[in-house]
């Protein structure tokens, strides 16, 4: 019988701690599991499951985000598109409270059901992680909404209003289970899509954006890369905007959707410097969000807009950036696979989309003396 490679045994390794950490959870709760019983359950020591998560948070975060991965691979398009943004809403609303814990659940059980992170950040770091992340989920449900007929301009407040609606669902479901009326919820959510509210207005500090810089830059645009959304490979060499952005700057990704041109592919590429804790929880949200976002709309009504998480920094890297922080926020224009402009800062994104590359088929004419 062949040896198994090191990585394959470190891969058997962290399934079996998965396997076992989803046990204990389930059972005891995340405030009440312990490592040394899921390194029991899991037949290891305990040394081994410290290799492969860094603490129980990491732990819980990744099998909350196992989980995602597979209910997003297995999420069908609808058999019908809706035909506005109320139903969508309702749609999109009835798909994420299949979650909702049943009566007859254990209440460890109900909140690995509800991906429930009630106790687990306790850190003003991934408390502040979240918040960008729940705003950063509302501008991609609000992207999908406004492609629909009969929606307003910019959806982001609604969007972000029936996201309030569910989660607060979840929060009371998670203490007493049973309580709530999935329909009444869904029909509330589908309603709010018609609510009365001003236009998301520009955010102050935009007028205050210096320009983004013109260059020419070479640069070999990193392969094998994702789009999280879509699923498919993508190439960042294509024309239109890629900007870099820390977990903490997530909201920024509006400024710069909203300044690009008509046919830009832009590029949110997602970095942080705790991939164990918050980069798992922002895949853990965005991966959520897409498996319900699959389920309501069709292919071509998802937001363009392309996301990659840039693990490995790979992509950070190809544009000059050896080192990244939650706080990152910088951006360049691509054009005939140059680099025709960077930006860096807040409101990087913004003035990278908004910048216009000269042509560079013209010469200079020389000076005349």
């Amino acid at each position: 019988m062949a040896r198994l490679t090191r990585a394959q045994q470190q891969e058997r390794t962290r399934a079996a701690v998965l396997v076992a950490a989803r046990e204990e959870f389930a059972e005891h709760g995340y405030a009440d599991a312990k490592i040394d019983r899921i390194a029991e359950r899991a037949e290891l020591t305990r040394g081994a499951v410290y290799s492969n998560f860094t603490g129980k948070r990491a732990l819980y975060l990744a099998v909350l985000t196992e989980t995602a991965e597979r209910a997003r691979a297995a999420a069908e398009p609808p058999m019908e598109s809706p035909d506005s943004a109320g139903q969508a809403l309702g749609a999109f609303a009835r798909v994420w409270l299949e979650r909702l814990p049943l009566a007859g659940d254990t209440p460890g059980s109900g909140h690995l059901q509800l991906s429930s992170l009630s106790g687990v950040l306790d850190t003003a770091p991934t408390r502040a992680a979240l918040a960008e992340l729940v705003r950063f989920e509302a501008l991609l449900l609000a992207l999908a909404l406004e492609s629909l007929p009969g929606a307003h301009a910019r959806m982001v407040r609604r969007a972000a209003l029936a996201l309030t609606l569910l989660h607060g669902a979840a929060g009371l479901a998670e203490n007493a289970p049973g309580v709530g009326d999935p329909f009444d919820l869904a029909g509330a959510a589908e309603h709010l899509a018609d609510i009365a509210l001003t236009d998301d207005a520009e955010p102050p500090h935009l007028p205050f954006v210096a320009p983004a810089r013109s260059t020419e830059d070479q640069w070999a645009a990193p392969g094998g890369l994702r789009d999280e959304i879509t699923g498919r490979p993508i190439d960042l060499g294509d024309d239109g905007v890629i900007v870099t952005l820390g977990v903490a700057r997530l909201s920024a990704t509006e400024e710069a959707v909203r300044a690009a041109r008509p046919g830009d592919e832009v590029t949110i590429v997602v970095v942080t410097d705790d991939p164990a804790e918050t980069g798992r929880l922002a895949r853990l949200r965005l991966l959520d969000l897409i498996g319900c976002l699959r389920r309501v709309f069709a292919a071509g009504e998802l937001p363009r807009t392309r996301v990659v998480f840039d693990d490995n920094g790979a992509v950070s890297a190809a544009l000059g950036r050896d080192s990244v922080d939650d706080g990152a926020e910088f951006a360049v224009r691509v054009a005939d696979k140059l680099i025709v402009a960077r930006a860096e800062g807040r409101g990087a994104g913004h003035a990278a989309a908004d910048h216009r590359a000269v042509d560079r088929g013209r010469r200079k004419r020389p000076k005349t003396t």
